[in-house]
Formats: C-alpha cells, sequence, structure tokens
C-alpha cells in the first residue's frame, strides 16, 4: 500500500477524497432531507441541517485523505511541509486586507447589474459577518483546502504547469461535490446546467486561488479567507446589501466575478499564475516517483 500510493499520490488522494466524502455523505442524500429514500431526518442546526449532513463528509475527505496519503508518500518531512503551509501566517498584511476586501467588493460590484442598487446593510450584519467568516474557517476552510490547496495544487503545478494543473483541480473540486446536489444543500430542483455553472465557477476562483497561493509563496491561511469569504459574504451579507436581488442570480454573480478576475490574471502572467519552478530536489520529494 505505501508503494502504491508513493508511486501515485495525487491519485490516491482524489480517490480517497471522492470515496471517503461520498461514502459519508450517502445517508444524507438518502434521508427525508435529500432523495427521501431512507426515514431519516437530519436536525435543524444555526437554521440548517448542513452541519451534521455535509461537515462530516468533507472531514473524512479532503483534509483526512491528504494527511493520510502525504504520511504514507513522504513520511515525517513530508508531513512537516504540508503542516508548513497550513502554519503560514506571517505574510504581509496586504494580502489579508486585500482579499478580506477584494472578494466583497468584486462580487458587490459583479451584482449591481442584478440587484437594482445597493443598500446600506444593519451595523448587525457586520457582526454576523465576522462570526460567520470564523465559522467558516474552522469548518469549509478548515476542511477542505489542507487538501485541495496544501496538498493537491504543489503536486500538480510541478507535473501540468500551473495553469492546466489549476483548471484539473478546479473541476475536480467542483466534482467532489456533486451528492450535494441531491440534498438540500443543492436547493429544489437542480437542473444539470445549475451543475455544470457550478463547477466552471469553482474552476474560476481556483485559478484566482492559486494566483494567491503561489505570489504569498504557499501560505494556506490566506487561501482559506479567499475560499470561505465567497461562501460567508454569499449567505450572509448579499441579501443584505441587495434585498431587491433574485436569490436566483447568485450562482451567475460568483460566476462572473470570478471569471473576469480569472481572465485578467491568465493574461497578466500569461499563464504562470505567479508560480515559481521547483529546485529538482523539492521536485522529486513533491512528484514522489
Amino acid at each position: 500500500m505505501r508503494s502504491l500510493v508513493a508511486r501515485h499520490p495525487l491519485a490516491s488522494f482524489f480517490t480517497l477524497a471522492f470515496a471517503l466524502s461520498w461514502l459519508a455523505w450517502t445517508p444524507y442524500v438518502l434521508s427525508e432531507n435529500g432523495l427521501g429514500l431512507a426515514p431519516i431526518r437530519f436536525p435543524v442546526i444555526m437554521g440548517s441541517t448542513q452541519l451534521l449532513g455535509v461537515l462530516p463528509g468533507a472531514y473524512l475527505g479532503p483534509i483526512l485523505s491528504a494527511f493520510l496519503v502525504t504520511a504514507l508518500a513522504d513520511g515525517r518531512p513530508g508531513l512537516r511541509r504540508w503542516l508548513g503551509r497550513f502554519l503560514k501566517w506571517r505574510v504581509s498584511w496586504r494580502w489579508y486586507v486585500g482579499v478580506l476586501l477584494g472578494v466583497p467588493l468584486a462580487l458587490t460590484l459583479t451584482s449591481l447589474p442584478f440587484s437594482g442598487g445597493p443598500h446600506l446593510p444593519a451595523v448587525t450584519v457586520f457582526g454576523v459577518y465576522v462570526i460567520g467568516l470564523v465559522f467558516q474557517m474552522l469548518t469549509t476552510g478548515l476542511a477542505e483546502e489542507p487538501g485541495w490547496r496544501d496538498f493537491a495544487l504543489p503536486r500538480m503545478q510541478p507535473r501540468f504547469g500551473p495553469l492546466r494543473g489549476t483548471l484539473i483541480l478546479g473541476v475536480l473540486w467542483g466534482l467532489w461535490h456533486l451528492p450535494l446536489f441531491l440534498t438540500e444543500w443543492g436547493g429544489p430542483d437542480v437542473q444539470p446546467l445549475q451543475v455544470v455553472e457550478f463547477v466552471v465557477a469553482a474552476t474560476m476562483i481556483s485559478v484566482v486561488m492559486t494566483w494567491v497561493f503561489n505570489r504569498t509563496r504557499e501560505s494556506l491561511p490566506v487561501a482559506m479567507i479567499l475560499h470561505t469569504s465567497v461562501n460567508n459574504f454569499m449567505s450572509v451579507a448579499w441579501l443584505s446589501i441587495f434585498p431587491a436581488a433574485n436569490g436566483r442570480y447568485a450562482p451567475h454573480i460568483v460566476l462572473i466575478a470570478f471569471a473576469a478576475v480569472a481572465v485578467v490574471l491568465i493574461i497578466a502572467t500569461r499563464g504562470r499564475l505567479g508560480y515559481r519552478a521547483e529546485t529538482p530536489a523539492s521536485h522529486e520529494q513533491l512528484t514522489a516517483a
């Protein structure tokens, strides 16, 4: 097993991440909160069934798979590198400000044609937004990004190149969510086009995240803040700022905003997305031939 994983760390990671998450999500999909095939109803916690329906599968997938594959393929040195990116908070304050303000700004500007004009939200919304961001970091960010950006991206960029590796990762990241579209997470009456739009949006977000990850010299916390800022703004602040907006436009807004930024970054960096090639020794360690 160790030899197999060492020869194929990326394939092992994605296979394990998908299998563990999808298996853990099966009760939620079959429950009355999903397809209704099993007499199970998940409890509502903090206004949603997703905390117990979605989060366990998220934790059992990317982060656990990244830990297991790294331990088997690279041993303790690999785990130290993996954990080092996770703990890399010491980057310029400009990155934190840029991400924390840039994501809401981009989504707000993109929302203007769909909303009829912004409104100043109540002061309480800002407090809820901060609390929601911390909560998202401890749930969505912690569950997913140690796998997608901390484990997979540093291995995919040397192998496929920064742009192609990011596009592959983005598609896989989007497809990982597929079973959830059969539950309350995906909303009622989900159409195939909505799933395609979600996968494309995830890919565009991945392009921006790769650029941020590379430019901060592989700081996972900044990438996590970017990811969770998208979720948090659209779920906590968006309707308060745009009360007249139709909720069905929300996925379009995310896609348009990040597609525009992604195209600019691809053109400006000529597809390099801030990537600097590893030294031969580091590359050999990462690919674990």
